[in-house]
């Protein structure tokens, strides 16, 4: 059974990997995905919010949204389909920036395979796919993906997760953009923890960008898991140039239908 789901994770790899380009967006989503994922049946909404209190001022491409003082954003509708497949839909995307105020920027469709009962396990490992339809504000590309591979370990109170990501718009093997997310994390209790994540995009895997033009991010994270809501907050420095100097992250989750036990 193992193999056969890691078989239709590396075919799909294939599939989207057959033609890829450079991401030319900033996000709306900063997240290092674990492998945990909703329990089978149940529906889970996550609420993901970041805002640039200090970053570049010159768009991406002409007729970007400016990252600059821009608020970033979208709910992710997402159904755990089985033990170990979720499935996902990021709609709608939003931004507001001080040159084009409020503005949709499409809708994104996301698969995400995993070793099930993550949270329970030494070692963890999955998938994620992720099919995005971009608004011009949002994106050079109409339509571009992600193959986010998931590996990581849970050494008692530690936790070391790598999403080494690969980002794609349709033009080449030579043009994937590598863009990997990595988090170190100290959980004191079960509801706890506060992490170091780190951001980057070091450019086209046909040859990186110079160390200035990369984009490196650092950020401190505190998360709470709560019996209404589970809450991420993190603060992120930019350590290169080419960097948002200074963003603010918001994560708000709640599975929707997940019957709690009885207590005791």
């Amino acid at each position: 059974m193992r193999q056969r789901h890691l078989s239709v994770a590396l075919a799909l790899v294939v599939v989207v990997l057959g033609a890829a380009g450079p991401a030319l967006a900033q996000t709306d989503e900063i997240q290092v995905y674990t492998a945990e994922i909703a329990d089978q049946h149940v529906f889970n909404l996550t609420w993901h919010n970041n805002f640039v209190a200090n970053g570049n001022t010159t768009p991406a491409f002409p007729g970007a949204v400016v990252a600059n003082k821009s608020w970033n954003g979208v709910p992710e509708w997402a159904y755990g389909v089985a033990k170990w497949f979720e499935a996902g839909l990021y709609m709608p995307l939003y931004s507001r920036d001080n040159e084009q105020g409020w503005g949709l920027n499409g809708f994104k469709l996301r698969a995400l395979f995993v070793e099930p009962d993550a949270a329970d396990r030494t070692f963890v490992y999955g998938t994620n796919f992720e099919f995005s339809v971009n608004a011009k504000r949002w994106d050079a590309s109409r339509f571009s993906s992600e193959v986010r591979p998931i590996v990581g370990w849970h050494l008692n109170q530690w936790d070391i997760i790598v999403n080494p990501i690969l980002d794609t718009e349709y033009d080449g093997f030579a043009n994937l953009d590598f863009a990997p997310c990595t988090r170190l994390a100290f959980n004191p209790s079960k509801s706890v923890a506060v992490a170091l994540e780190e951001y980057d995009d070091f450019g086209p895997i046909k040859g990186f960008h110079a160390a200035s033009d990369q984009v490196h991010q650092l950020y401190g994270v505190f998360d709470l898991t709560g019996k209404a809501v589970d809450v991420e907050f993190g603060v992120g420095v930019g350590l290169t140039s080419a960097s948002d100097k200074l963003t603010f992250k918001l994560i708000l989750s709640r599975d929707l239908n997940k019957v709690s036990p009885p207590s005791k």
